[in-house]
């Protein structure tokens, strides 16, 4: 698609739409999975799998999805991977049984990790005007980080209101509009695939790497962190991933070249997002447990309650980040935006059973969508800085592995500091809880104690991810030329329009 071509902005809109919805899975479910656990008979042992499933399947097949992208072409797999979410999720919405729902789940992650880089690296090769991108990206990054909390409050009304089934049912709709939009839209650039040869070992070696990894974080939250198996995971884990850094220095056609995580900017995106995303998982898991369990909230006023932190977001990204983007170095929007919401993280470690949701919980929240949106915008933008548009697919799909990593280490690692920091808590102050309204209390007061610490845990992870962004990242501000995605494929930024200082001169392939 030309840069004069006035439908990139109608495609912007369809691409917006198939992000919300893989977006807003990844919360839904969790509000409707006690009244889809009950009608379907899961055991509490497997109820995990239901979310278990989908991460399994979309962390692990990522990497392999934007090779597809790039193999294929974005908008047929962009395509296909809607209609195939689209089916998925209309299994998943009539299961009559527990395995025939594991296998919608698994199947949703998998076409939804051919969605997600295809999504990504559309923008990338469509948008190249560096005022134009900074819009697109803008709304890209708002959606990408406000759709969670939009998912708790349409599954609150939807399994409230209807019935959990809803919460797959509703995915149909918006797959459908988004893929017949974006075949009637929807124009790639010509010399934007990517056709070499397939690397199988790469392929077999990164899915199954991510998939244990990806496991034994799960696992952790549920067995420990000494559990025999979970320690078996993450050494097999090492020994695949090992095995395919090993192939990927070897084959002609890699996967994944590694002079794509060697160039300093794309990797300061990589690892400052990854660790924002287990941060986020704190605000999520921990103030969604507070509310219903501590303060009595039913799921739809839970979903409502997280409205502040979604305009933040909003304002963050297509406000400041947008306006700010063309005028500043990346790095002085990461960084400084992940310690604003480092700060809203900050307030919520002051939790207590009688917080003031005005006082406290609101402007906590506001500060962190503020942070978050503000450095999610360039964070986008970057993870396809100086590629060749043939290589955009691999290069999005990377920044999506980074998320979707950060998302189960952050499930596991926060919630077992919380378990841990509660049950000290409880102990330590039993024998003061001698009538059951004493105990029903301290029960109460262990839970936020464990969210309180745990979100401690969530502040310093902020904090380490702004001076990666500022530290890795040296991009300067984007020229009036053609952006990051657009470039000659040297993977120097040359042809970007980005000044480089301290350019590392090495040839990249995105991801």
């Amino acid at each position: 698609m030309s840069e004069t071509d006035p439908r990139r902005w109608k495609a912007l809109v369809f691409i917006a739409l198939a992000q919300l919805m893989v977006v807003l899975d990844a919360t839904i479910v969790n509000i409707a999975l006690p009244s889809a656990q009950q009608d379907l008979g899961i055991s509490d042992g497997n109820r995990q799998w239901v979310i278990t499933a989908y991460a399994l399947a979309f962390g692990g097949l990522l990497l392999f999805g934007g090779r597809i992208a790039d193999l294929w072409g974005r908008k047929r797999t962009f395509v296909v991977g809607l209609i195939g979410f689209a089916a998925a999720s209309a299994l998943g919405g009539a299961a009559t049984g527990e395995a025939l729902m594991l296998g919608a789940r698994a199947l949703q992650g998998a076409f939804g990790a051919l969605l997600a880089p295809a999504a990504l690296s559309l923008l990338a090769v469509m948008f190249t005007d560096t005022k134009e991108r900074a819009k697109a990206f803008g709304i890209y990054g708002a959606i990408a980080g406000g759709g969670g909390a939009v998912g708790l409050i349409l599954g609150g009304f939807l399994t409230e209101y209807l019935n959990w089934r809803w919460t797959f049912f509703v995915n149909i709709p918006f797959a459908i509009v988004a893929a017949v939009g974006a075949y009637l839209v929807i124009r790639e650039p010509a010399g934007g695939r990517n056709r070499s040869p397939l690397d199988i070992p790469g392929v077999v070696l990164s899915t199954l790497g991510l998939v244990t990894l990806v496991y034994g974080f799960t696992r952790a939250e549920s067995e420990g962190w000494s559990d025999a198996t979970t320690i078996g995971l993450f050494v097999g884990s090492a020994v695949l991933l090992a095995a395919f850094v090993l192939t990927e220095a070897k084959v002609k056609s890699p996967l994944l070249p590694l002079r794509v995580l060697t160039e300093r900017n794309r990797g300061g995106v990589y690892l400052s997002l990854g660790l924002a995303v287990i941060a986020m998982f704190g605000l999520f898991l921990f103030l969604t447990y507070y509310l219903q369990i501590v303060k009595g909230y039913s799921p739809v006023r839970t979903g409502f309650a997280f409205l502040p932190m979604i305009a933040g977001m909003i304002v963050g990204s297509t406000q400041i980040g947008t306006r700010l983007m063309t005028r500043v170095p990346p790095r002085w929007l990461m960084g400084p935006g992940f310690l604003t919401a480092g700060a809203g993280m900050l307030l919520l470690t002051q939790l207590e059973i009688g917080t003031s949701y005005a006082g406290l919980i609101l402007p906590a929240q506001l500060l962190l969508g503020l942070g978050m949106g503000t450095a999610f915008m360039p964070a986008m933008s970057l993870a396809t800085h100086g590629v060749d548009p043939r290589d955009a697919g691999v290069a999005s799909a990377m920044v999506n592995t980074s998320q979707q990593v950060g998302g189960a280490i952050g499930t596991a690692l926060l919630n077992t500091i919380a378990a841990s920091a509660t049950t000290a808590f409880l102990t330590d102050n039993a024998a003061g809880a001698t009538t059951p309204a004493a105990q029903q209390l301290l029960q109460l007061q262990g839970m936020v104690e464990g969210y309180a610490a745990a979100i401690w845990w969530a502040v310093g992870i902020l904090v380490v991810s702004a001076a990666i962004a500022v530290t890795f990242i040296n991009t300067g501000k984007p020229g009036a030329g053609a952006a990051a995605g657009s470039g000659t494929g040297n993977g120097t930024g040359a042809g970007t329009g980005e000044g480089v200082e301290d350019e590392v001169k090495i040839p990249v392939i995105v991801h």
